[in-house]
């Protein structure tokens, strides 16, 4: 059985959204490069929870509003869709700029959160350690950079047309207009980091060259309780490079947590 598609309308916007399964609810947050197609980590998630990939606001086949100005904004919105879908205990999972917006969401309310897993998370400033700066890369450099094994990288196809095309484009303008400056953190995300109540997963790349691993330490000792998992010879997608082993250490932590 196929993922369904709806469009919802919550806080004003309409919004594209994925889902699949049944059982808790695990709300998956996407990355810059937005969230185009049903991935083979979500048919396996799906195979224990009912797994709901909204696409963000600005991206993609969703609407962009007026009230989107930053990362905290989309915070707000996604606990309104959590409302909205009337939903509770919830797995929340984000990845890059999606695992960012989870962070934020999680130190304003984790009231309907069972677990947090944030994959290589932006959000924070890690002093002294060189980040990768995305707006500057070619897309393919982007398209290599993002990934430790280039023969997986080899196989992401360029926009096929222009329509496909457009949404990299309108993908790229909202992330920028959330990240330009200061560039991809929150400086005072990491004061309210404490906040988090529930328990945290971090998953990072050895290899990641957007956000070093060593963010993955700075972030887990910023959340009481959290765990790190690093994936050897792995990028910034440990979810689409090392799909397998990530989702057997997702499930494995969630059945830990409940």
């Amino acid at each position: 059985m196929s993922h369904v598609e709806t469009m919802e309308t919550v806080a004003g916007c309409r919004i594209r959204v994925m889902r699949k399964g049944e059982g808790a609810p695990l709300l998956f947050l996407h990355g810059a490069g937005g969230a185009g197609a049903w991935l083979p980590f979500m048919d396996e998630l799906a195979e224990r929870y009912d797994v709901i990939v909204p696409e963000h606001p600005g991206f993609g086949g969703s609407e962009t509003p007026e009230w989107l100005d930053n990362v905290g904004d989309l915070a707000y919105f996604y606990l309104d869709l959590i409302d909205h879908f009337g939903l509770d205990g919830v797995h929340l999972v984000g990845t890059s700029i999606g695992g960012w917006i989870a962070a934020e969401m999680a130190t304003r309310s984790c009231a309907s959160l069972k677990t947090l897993t944030l994959v290589a998370p932006a959000g924070i400033h890690v002093p002294g350690v060189k980040r990768g700066d995305m707006f500057t890369w070619s897309p393919e450099q982007l398209t290599s950079n993002l990934f430790h094994n280039q023969d997986i990288a080899r196989t992401v196809p360029p926009p096929a047309d222009e329509e496909a095309l457009m949404v990299v484009l309108k993908n790229r303008l909202t992330t920028a207009k959330l990240g330009w400056s200061p560039r991809m953190h929150n400086p005072d995300l990491k004061k309210w980091l404490h906040r988090i109540s529930v328990p945290t997963l971090i998953v990072w790349g050895t290899e990641d060259k957007l956000l070093p691993a060593e963010y993955g330490p700075a972030y887990r000792d910023l959340i009481p309780g959290a765990a790190l998992e690093v994936f050897p010879e792995c990028g910034h997608l440990p979810h689409v490079e090392k799909a397998n082993e990530f989702t057997s250490k997702v499930v494995r932590f969630i059945e830990g947590a409940a």
